[in-house]
């Protein structure tokens, strides 16, 4: 029977880890749990997270939302500051996995696990997310794209946790939306998915686009020449079509037991066309 250490606050989490070299930290634990079990891996002890205040909750910061990472996935749908500033990564949320699975799962989790399905994860790239990494009581914050560095690989030194999810309020962003494409409906693991946010004007020219793909590479995949296209022009089927030839060339999608890669580059230039459904007044 391995030990589970279970913390209230940070200090008493820094000297846990200090103590205990190659714990292994959680909070929810869906996908941990399923890695040890799987004997996948074998960690001398656990550190659960969920019981330190400071990891919890979404806090107003005035210019910023801060997200606790130990903050599970079902309480972030509950939070109106989340819907109100943030619709896309609600939507995200709701889509990730099953009800059961929201309730345990945490933001920080599905975002140190790192895969490339990640439901949030393309969301969190368009809004320009920041991770806050600590240790000992120094921290660094640190750009999404730049902590994420492959399938299951984040910049997280010896003895650093992810301590927070920074968020800039952008009211200028109009347009929100998400979409994956899985087997099924639900608990479907993302065959592909986009999440856009745009400033269209009053006459429906694109001022400003974030673009960003899961599943179609190693790690979320933005593409800064398809968004130059769409500025100064009309949310259309002609602009997206355009746009889509640059995605073409930005994914690197794999074959896998889910979808062939050319299945995958397919859908990824679909779900930006689908766009055109906001010019019809059709958001989806």
């Amino acid at each position: 029977m391995k030990e589970v250490f279970l913390p209230r606050t940070l200090e008493e989490l820094w000297d846990i880890l200090e103590k205990n070299p190659g714990a292994a930290i959680y909070a929810g634990g869906t996908d941990l749990l399923v890695k040890t079990r799987a004997e996948v891996i074998d960690p001398p002890c656990f550190v659960c997270l969920e019981r330190i205040e400071a990891l919890r909750g979404v806090q107003d910061r005035g210019v910023e939302v801060f997200i606790g990472p130990a903050t599970t996935l079902s309480r972030l749908l509950e939070e109106p500051l989340i819907q109100e500033q943030f619709p896309i990564l609600a939507k995200s949320v709701s889509l990730l996995a099953s009800p059961p699975i929201r309730h345990m799962g945490t933001i920080g989790g599905n975002i140190v696990t790192a895969s490339p399905a990640g439901d949030t994860l393309p969301a969190l790239y368009v809004l320009g997310a920041e991770v806050e990494v600590g240790a000992g009581g120094r921290s660094r914050r640190l750009l999404l794209g730049s902590f994420i560095r492959g399938p299951g690989t984040v910049d997280l030194k010896s003895g650093e946790v992810l301590t927070g999810v920074w968020l800039e309020k952008a009211p200028c962003w109009n347009v929100h939306h998400y979409e994956k494409i899985g087997r099924r409906k639900a608990q479907a693991c993302a065959i592909a998915s986009m999440a856009a946010v745009l400033e269209v004007s009053e006459v429906g020219r694109i001022e400003k686009a974030r673009l960003a793909w899961g599943s179609v590479g190693p790690t979320v995949v933005s593409c800064a020449s398809a968004e130059q296209s769409m500025i100064g022009r009309d949310l259309c089927l002609e602009t997206l079509r355009s746009a889509v030839k640059h995605i073409e060339g930005a994914v690197s999608p794999i074959d896998d037991i889910r979808a062939s890669a050319d299945y995958r580059r397919t859908v990824a230039g679909a779900l930006l066309l689908r766009l055109v459904e906001y010019s019809r007044g059709e958001p989806t």
